[in-house]
């Protein structure tokens, strides 16, 4: 892989949410998903899981949903099937039929039960771990941080029978020692959002776009600009 694969990062796909009541801008719409995924393709870009992206050698866009919430199910698989797109969701194996407690000033969204997560692999998305508990891993001392990269890995791994090959840094933050923690727990990949200064982009520190209801056709053409231009530096 010359250069590093563009990856959407969206969370929460639902309807009736005002930007006043989601300051996090979490959701997209369906109707919004739908066309980003139509303008990708105008691109030449299919839509799909980190696992698939990185075994073609980043050809195509990577798809990821951070923290698992339910309704991905009933609004965003409808319109992957449409587009004949796969997608990574990072999960918190530690919060699996919870809550979204960490936005404390966002609308209360509910996460995704075990028995959702393997309907979610059965139709064809991989699943990777975004830690157990949705906690800043720079912050964590050495105890904490295994258990949100290994614990999260094994429990997942029970709950889909399968292995856990990709993380989501939790906040997007990471910093050489969270890099490291992620090889050493056994993953193939993991990926952050923006990279902090002096953090190199790796295979353990993918960079992503955040996707968001207010990115249309030509904001979403910029990010993916922006990132073309930052890979020439």
């Amino acid at each position: 892989m010359t250069a590093f694969p563009f990856v959407l990062m969206y969370h929460s796909v639902g309807r009736g949410v005002s930007a006043a009541e989601d300051p996090y801008r979490v959701t997209v719409t369906p109707e919004r998903l739908d066309g980003h995924l139509r303008a990708m393709r105008r691109q030449g870009l299919r839509g799909m899981s980190m696992r698939d992206l990185l075994a073609t050698g980043g050809r195509g866009m990577g798809l990821t949903f951070d923290d698992g919430y339910a309704d991905f199910l009933d609004e965003a698989l409808p319109v992957l099937r449409r587009h004949g797109a796969t997608a990574t969701l990072y999960v918190l194996a530690g919060r699996l039929g919870g809550e979204n407690a960490w936005d404390p000033e966002g609308p209360r969204k509910k996460l995704m039960t075990a028995e959702q997560v393997r309907t979610a692999a059965a139709a064809g998305m991989e699943i990777g771990s975004h830690g157990m508990l949705h906690r800043c891993l720079p912050e964590l001392t050495a105890a904490e941080l295994r258990e949100e990269t290994v614990e999260s890995r094994v429990r997942l791994a029970e709950v889909t029978g399968a292995p856990v090959e990709g993380l989501a840094y939790p906040f997007g933050e990471v910093g050489d020692r969270e890099i490291v923690a992620a090889r050493a727990a056994g993953y193939d990949h993991a990926v952050a959002v923006a990279l902090p200064a002096g953090v190199s982009a790796c295979r353990h520190a993918l960079p992503r776009a955040y996707a968001g209801q207010r990115d249309g056709d030509l904001r979403l053409f910029a990010k993916r600009l922006r990132q073309r231009l930052r890979e020439r530096r």
